[in-house]
């Protein structure tokens, strides 16, 4: 069979992948030559050099971006929610011969939150606004990345931020109606034809819920892509007063944790 043949049996593709033949994988894309182009903005932000890394892809789709990395030496885990995907990227690492250097698993970004190991960096682009608990996944991937996440979603108009009081008074919810406030567009119906996009967040409210996981943006090297960093100064919530609402949501043991988050409530409420 000959190799345009394997790749329409194994369409529809979504990615375009350039084999190393220079046969491409969906050279007609709408979008263009996707996610090439996406690459193009990140890939000098990031380690020439990447041996030594471990590397968790989120939505790996057919693997355009786990075969940039495990190119760079990476050792890379991909996972997908899609078998169709999955089947389409184990063939593409054969194409590459990197098959000792990738994996790949059919599994939801909740999942993480039970795997055993951390990730150098975790490549999460093209996925938060797909989900219906969006900040639960930030929250798990938050806790598995020790160096770097590449992050990117769909986004809100603009990039006003409004600089944000400690404290709102219960009567001054004005302010968030003001454009740079930290929110969230929820899509009932569809977008752009897809039934599961479901959030667009505005840059304030991309920059406000990464800084609650714990994470500081170092660069933005592109459109609605941020690169983030363990804040290890971060005042976040994230790992105390919210842990145990994270255990419950991912199955595991919060009992003991809730006690910090039940007091520290009734305290702040009688005060």
């Amino acid at each position: 069979m000959s190799l345009t043949q394997e790749i329409a049996n194994l369409g529809p593709w979504f990615h375009n992948l350039h084999l190393p033949d220079g046969t491409q994988t969906a050279p007609n894309h709408t979008l263009g030559d996707f996610p090439a182009f996406k690459w193009q903005q990140i890939e000098s932000y990031l380690p020439k050099d990447l041996s030594g890394w471990r590397v968790l892809d989120v939505g790996c789709n057919a693997g355009f971006y786990t075969m940039e990395l495990a190119r760079r030496g990476a050792s890379v885990l991909g996972i997908d929610v899609d078998p169709h995907y999955l089947r389409q990227a184990q063939w593409v690492a054969r194409q590459f011969g990197l098959e000792d250097q990738v994996e790949f698993r059919q599994m939801q970004v909740y999942d993480v939150a039970h795997l055993q190991e951390k990730f150098d960096l975790i490549w999460y682009m093209g996925v938060l606004y797909h989900l219906r608990y969006p900040l639960l996944s930030l929250d798990i991937l938050s806790q598995k990345m020790t160096r770097l996440m590449v992050f990117q979603t769909l986004t809100m108009p603009g990039e006003d931020v409004t600089p944000l009081p400690e404290d709102i008074d219960f009567h001054g919810r004005d302010i968030m109606l003001e454009n740079g406030y930290p929110k969230m567009a929820f899509i009932e119906h569809k977008l752009a034809g897809d039934v599961t996009n479901w959030w667009a967040p505005n840059h304030a409210c991309i920059e406000a819920m990464l800084r609650s996981c714990g994470l500081k943006v170092t660069q933005k090297p592109g459109h609605e892509v941020y690169l983030c960093e363990p804040d290890a100064h971060s005042q976040s919530s994230h790992f105390g007063w919210n842990n145990s609402e994270l255990l419950s949501a991912t199955g595991q043991a919060w009992q003991e944790a809730v006690s910090a988050k039940v007091g520290d409530k009734n305290r702040t409420l009688t005060q």
